[in-house]
């Protein structure tokens, strides 16, 4: 059991055509691919939106740190694949396995590509009150640590004889509350400092504010907005008209 795949969710700085996008072309686009996933629950569909994240995994060249994000999807795997079967079928489990992979991805690729202070801005430029988009961006910064955080913590009960890493589902639930009760304090006392660390800088006291600087959406953003929705709206023709489609549209596994 391990928190590391969080670390995929940690921006990193590339010069790619990926980064070099606006913050909000590329919420959009998240938004955009989860709202996709949400409106199929057939397995080929959702294949073909998932094949179409591709490209963009490869233009950002964060293939290991998507990698990584999936594979801490795991245990979750294979909650759903049994809930799914036994209450469903297995045709259903593989759908929703493949819809939830599409909205890890589109999320993923928004959060390494989007630097915290840029995420504020754009939040900013949406006319989101200040202290809100702030308070996001400041949670989006530590989840890297709070990932470093709770493998230490594992590190630190394992160097004290408890066994961490048994198998079986219980006992993996169960080895969830030596690590859970010491994030939870810690997280509560570094909330505490960064509240301290605002009220001494006096944060909030002034209503306007300058930006050391800003983000302008480009010609190339206007362009990958344009196809996004573009894209959006052939799924959505394709979800109304879903039942002339192709055979093959329809295909499923066998219950």
């Amino acid at each position: 059991m391990s928190l590391e795949f969080l670390n995929a969710f940690k921006f990193q700085k590339k010069n790619t055509f990926v980064h070099n996008l606006d913050p909000r072309a590329k919420l959009l686009f998240s938004i955009i691919y989860s709202i996709s996933a949400l409106m199929f629950t057939e397995i080929v569909p959702l294949f073909l939106i998932f094949l179409t994240l591709i490209p963009m995994i490869l233009l950002g060249k964060m293939v290991k740190e998507w990698m990584r994000s999936i594979r801490g999807l795991s245990f979750l795997v294979l909650m759903i694949i049994v809930l799914n079967t036994i209450f469903i079928s297995l045709g259903y489990a593989v759908a929703m396995i493949i819809r939830i992979s599409i909205m890890i991805t589109a999320f993923s690729i928004f959060f390494l590509t989007v630097h915290p202070n840029d995420l504020a801005l754009s939040l900013i430029s949406m006319k989101v009150p200040y202290p809100y988009a702030f308070s996001f961006s400041l949670a989006f910064r530590f989840v890297p640590t709070i990932a470093i955080e709770a493998q230490n913590i594992m590190d630190a009960q394992q160097s004290r004889g408890y066994e961490m890493k048994t198998s079986g589902l219980i006992n993996q639930i169960k080895n969830l509350f030596p690590l859970l009760v010491p994030l939870i304090i810690c997280s509560i006392k570094r909330a505490f400092n960064v509240a301290e660390a605002l009220e001494s800088r006096a944060f909030g006291s002034l209503n306007e504010r300058t930006y050391y600087y800003t983000i302008k959406y480009t010609f190339k953003d206007w362009i990958f907005t344009f196809f996004l929705f573009c894209f959006f709206l052939m799924v959505i023709y394709v979800r109304i008209q879903f039942t002339i489609m192709p055979d093959w549209l329809l295909w499923s596994l066998p219950v």
